[in-house]
């Protein structure tokens, strides 16, 4: 038997009281009595204890209200679904009793006078017994008429009141209603109690249409809020779900945690000027470059741009930036002369200047304030002859000091067409004009004994006719004379505005010295990388085989080349000094010959600072680019493998890309 709520019983079929809002709940399944629920819910559910969760489910079955505990108490086992394909009819009409008074089988019929017309409802709660078998549907009006005709159907709502699969049939099952219906019934017991209870219903509906329509809206609220419930046990799911309406607090959603950012990320800008046509250029051969933002950082243009590679006479920025830290801006090289072991004997001592110039004193050679090894020679013979104790004696011999580079002065790896060429000498600390045929020409041929011809242009000064040997100076010999080079920040632009190889590998070997690595080309490579280090860049990879760049075994990426750019482009320390000896596009230096940035390239010149380079195996452009835009930008470009003169063309025109690009350079 159903259970119904504590109420006032009346003995007569009418009730005293109407409650202006109702929900209906049902429950059904042939289940004891303790899954029989029944919950109300109205304005005042807060005061009358309707949580459907507390007083007003308990209340109902005497059980606990947890769905969960319900289900597995129950004395059959039976699920707490509702009966299969039970329906709840809503009729606007009363329908007709049977001879025996008692309702249809297959409708529950409410006569509208079982109310007087002032009859009022309040906190109603109605049970239909569930023992009248075969009843499968239960008839509510939705809103009655006045004086309705019995039989009448014309507005008759139909609410599933379950659909689940293994729930006993609703010939076994129960109905049990809560709703706009007559407060009290008594418990009853067979088809007059049914019969009361839906004459007082009937009669209610009849009066309060408005108020039925109310409900009938509840109803279909409340089963549509609670459809999850339903749904779970119509698939099967073990949790007992009595259809519940009751005003509940609409829960606040809880926004998904987002996760926080360390810092904004600034987006990248999208750059539109492509230069794929002009890296594509089959001169370029195995083509590596690198463009970089000189004022921001930011890298535009890469191919392959973080890997080592041979830089030809771009390595001579290196060596420059090196000699910078090590040797300083200031340091010269010296040239002396000092007495020998033996009577009538001097000692020509090379300092490691390839500058000495045998032109006379007045006279330019290449290297323009070179110091003159006639002037040297004069300071000898007056200090000579100023001594007491070689006074009146005459110079017999000279012997050639050129120990402080050590041997071989040729790099294994070089081409010995080079000094033959005119390009490179052999590395002595003691040579004449870098050992050239023609002191006043850049390229001249290179002869195979730099020492002797440095001898012997000293003794020619000396006017005496002299012996000329190889050897050492005593130490602590007295020093009768001595001449300096230009200092290191003249001879880097000299080295760098011509390519000159042999300026560069006197730094080179004057660093190492310095640096206490050695005076052989096998020192280089720690005493330059390590020149390097105060300038805070990464210098994996880079292998140093000799300060020009000559050897195809030196390697540089030229991510390098733009990172150390922009701090020569910054005049960062004593950079500026590299700076300024940089070849200018169209103007100066190895970039104003009439094979460079000609014809449309042009429009680059004078914005281009940049150190060539070109070894038989490649050909290489690096520096800064005064962009058209006005950005400032670093690059390196390498054309390396099976190339030819025209890769030099080939580089202007990436170059002259770069440069009207600007910041809008795209890597595409």
């Amino acid at each position: 038997m159903g259970r119904v709520p504590d109420a006032e019983p009346d003995a007569g079929a009418e009730q005293t009281a109407a409650t202006p809002t109702r929900s209906w709940t049902l429950s059904g399944g042939g289940f004891p009595d303790d899954a029989d629920r029944i919950s109300t819910a109205r304005d005042d559910a807060a005061s009358k204890g309707a949580d459907s969760n507390g007083a007003d489910s308990n209340g109902a079955t005497g059980a606990d209200a947890d769905s969960n505990d319900a289900d597995s108490n129950r004395a059959d086992g039976a699920r707490s679904d509702f009966a299969d394909d039970a329906t709840t009819v809503l009729p606007t009409a009363v329908g007709a009793r049977d001879a025996a008074g008692v309702p249809d089988d297959t409708t529950r019929i409410i006569p509208e006078s079982s109310l007087s017309n002032d009859d009022t409802v309040e906190d109603a709660t109605t049970v239909l017994p569930t023992g009248v078998a075969g009843a499968s549907t239960v008839a509510f009006p939705a809103a009655v008429p006045p004086a309705s005709g019995a039989g009448s159907d014309d507005a008759t709502s139909l609410f599933p009141a379950a659909s689940a699969a293994g729930t006993p049939s609703a010939g076994a099952g129960s109905a049990t209603a809560t709703g706009t219906s007559p407060t009290s019934s008594p418990r009853a017991s067979g088809t007059g109690a049914i019969g009361t209870a839906v004459s007082g219903i009937g009669a209610f509906f009849a009066k309060h249409r408005t108020a039925s329509l109310i409900a009938a809206g509840a109803l279909a609220f409340a089963l549509l809020g609670t459809g999850a419930v339903v749904a779970g046990a119509a698939t099967g799911g073990s949790e007992a779900g009595p259809l519940v309406a009751a005003d509940t607090p609409t829960p606040t959603p809880t926004a998904d945690p987002r996760p926080v950012p360390g810092a904004a990320t600034a987006a990248s800008r999208l750059r539109t000027c492509s230069v794929g046509e002009q890296a594509a250029d089959p001169r370029l051969a195995n083509f590596q470059a690198q463009v970089v933002n000189a004022a921001t950082g930011e890298v535009l243009f890469d191919r392959g741009g973080t890997t080592p590679s041979r830089t030809a006479s771009v390595l001579k920025v290196l060596t420059s930036a090196a000699a910078l830290n090590v040797l300083g801006p200031e340091y010269r090289a010296t040239t002396s002369v000092v007495k020998g072991s033996s009577p009538g004997q001097i000692v020509l001592v090379g300092g490691g200047d390839l500058t000495l110039s045998r032109t006379p004193t007045g006279q330019e050679s290449v290297y323009a304030g070179a110091p003159h090894i006639d002037a040297l020679a004069d300071q000898a013979v007056a200090a000579w002859k100023a001594d007491p104790a070689s006074a009146g004696q005459p110079i017999t011999s000279v012997v050639l000091d050129s120990s402080y580079f050590g041997e071989p002065g040729w790099e294994p790896s070089w081409n010995r067409k080079e000094l033959t060429d005119g390009y490179m000498p052999e590395i002595t600390a003691l040579q004449v004009d870098g050992d050239r045929a023609n002191p006043s020409s850049n390229t001249s041929e290179r002869s195979d004994d730099p020492i002797v011809r440095a001898g012997e242009a000293f003794a020619d000064a000396l006017g005496e006719n002299v012996d000329i040997s190889r050897g050492t100076a005593p130490a602590g010999a007295t020093q009768l004379a001595a001449v300096q080079s230009q200092p290191v920040s003249t001879l880097i632009q000299q080295s760098l505005i011509v390519s000159d190889n042999a300026l560069a590998e006197m730094l080179a070997r004057l660093v190492a010295v310095k640096a206490g690595t050695g005076n052989t080309f096998g020192a280089l490579q720690e005493a330059i990388v390590g020149g390097l280090a105060p300038y805070g860049l990464d210098t994996s990879g880079i292998v140093i085989a000799d300060g020009s760049g000559l050897s195809d075994n030196n390697a540089v990426p030229p991510s390098y080349l733009t990172q150390l750019f922009i701090k020569i482009n910054a005049r960062e320390g004593n950079l500026g000094v590299i700076l300024d000896g940089l070849p200018v596009a169209g103007q100066t230096g190895s970039l104003s010959y009439d094979d460079r940035f000609t014809g449309d390239n042009s429009d680059a010149d004078g914005a281009v600072f940049a150190k060539t380079g070109w070894i038989d195996t490649g050909y290489t452009l690096a520096g800064i680019i005064n962009a058209e835009d006005g950005t400032p930008l670093t690059f390196a470009v390498y054309a390396l493998g099976d190339v030819s003169d025209n890769a030099k063309e080939a580089i202007d025109t990436v170059t002259t890309a770069f440069f009207r690009c600007g910041d809008n350079l795209s890597n595409n």
